[in-house]
């Protein structure tokens, strides 16, 4: 039976990177039930990669525990992440909010990250069958290769998101099964949908972007929203999406930075004899102009509107609330919201508190970012932590 000092479940962003730190200073197997590595890697950013962000700070990442995250993403960060990026020659580019995405492929990042972890070992379609705690580490049955031996196992499957590129949330059961407690998980940063009556609203209406400010009580997003026919998607509703909650409402600004009440009322001292619809398409798209004008019931001229009619109609601008019936849901979800309770792990070293030798890494445990490249860098930080005590504790046996 071989014996390895890690055995890393998963790889994806998270595992691979672990895998490159670990291997260090000692063995490392890692396998995957997929046939082909990092495939949300691939996908993301359009093909792209939008493998991190320069404005990377612990309050852009959701939590139970909102201070935890902080120990991994300052020892091991963007800025280091950059510099492995240049280390490698693979150009990139900046584009809104900070957001760094690769100049070509997303494969130049899957093969930066196999280059890194050689000279461990990946095996591919392969899963785990059984997991057993022994005196000195675990003994895990694979679906291929028979039984391996590794003092530390690190979990890093990820979550429940696009299970057409595998996601399974095995990493939970897992978790539990040594005793671990998972948070509610829930689809994030996701397009959210509507009750047939306002679907047939935005039927009309699909494909029209605009910049908006998305808010649920406590947090907001100023982005573009998308208007399908399934109901809203875009940046500002993918991000507000994460931190609402079926049976809430959210608040639309659909002029956001724009006092809309005096830039209407001036248009109406100059140019009064404009529709209604045409004096909103000012501020907005035609075809949302129209609608927002039919939905209040407003005909006729901009100079019939009083300055209390006038208040009405902005406020169905910038405070037009909407009451999601849900989201689409974890197959097109980028990310989970939820996982493996933060309170159950050593925040420096992403180890379990109660089981020696065992690590959570990546997207399984509960700490999900903002749109924008930070959840791959929640990957590539818990994973510096893990590896590098990892590859620590093989130093020192070794010495």
């Amino acid at each position: 039976m071989q014996t390895y000092h890690a055995l890393i479940l998963g790889a994806g962003a998270a595992g691979l990177h672990a895998a490159a730190f670990a291997a260090k200073a000692g063995s490392v197997l890692v396998i995957d039930h997929a046939p082909a590595p990092a495939e949300k890697v691939r996908i993301s950013g359009g093909g792209r990669c939008n493998f991190t962000n320069l404005n990377v700070t612990p309050e852009r990442f959701i939590s139970e525990n909102p201070h935890f995250a902080k120990s991994a993403l300052a020892r091991y960060t963007e800025w280091d992440f950059i510099d492995l990026v240049r280390r490698h020659r693979i150009p990139f580019h900046e584009k809104a909010q900070g957001q760094l995405f690769c100049d070509g492929s997303s494969r130049e990042i899957i093969q930066m990250l196999l280059a890194e972890m050689r000279p461990a070992e990946l095996r591919l379609c392969t899963s785990v069958a059984t997991i057993d705690r022994t005196i000195d580490g675990f003994e895990v049955g694979l679906t291929s290769g028979g039984t391996v031996r590794a003092r530390n196992l690190v979990v890093a499957t990820g979550g429940k998101s696009i299970p057409k590129m595998g996601a399974t949330g095995v990493g939970y059961r897992i978790a539990e099964d040594f005793g671990h407690r998972v948070t509610e998980t829930r689809p994030g940063l996701v397009p959210l949908t509507f009750e047939p009556r306002v679907l047939e609203r935005f039927a009309p209406l699909a494909g029209v972007s605009l910049p908006v400010r998305a808010s649920v009580p406590g947090m907001s997003f100023e982005d573009a929203m998308l208007f399908t026919h399934r109901g809203l998607s875009g940046p500002a509703i993918l991000q507000i999406s994460s931190y609402w909650r079926e049976g809430g409402e959210i608040e639309l600004n659909l002029a956001p930075g724009t006092n809309a009440f005096e830039a209407m009322r001036a248009m109406r001292a100059e140019a009064g004899r404009r529709s209604i619809a045409t004096a909103l398409s000012a501020l907005l798209p035609a075809r949302l102009a129209a609608d927002i004008a039919a939905a209040g019931g407003l005909s006729g001229n901009l100079a019939d509107l009083s300055d209390a009619r006038l208040r009405q109609l902005c406020d169905m601008l910038t405070r037009w609330r909407l009451r999601p019936t849900a989201t689409e849901g974890y197959r097109t979800a980028e990310v989970t919201v939820g996982g493996v309770s933060v309170n159950g792990l050593n925040p420096r070293t992403m180890e379990s508190l109660t089981v020696p030798g065992l690590f959570f890494i990546g997207e399984v445990v509960d700490v999900t970012g903002w749109l924008g490249g930070y959840n791959f860098q929640w990957a590539w930080s818990s994973a510096y932590a893990a590896g590098t005590e990892i590859a620590r504790r093989a130093g020192a046996q070794a010495a």
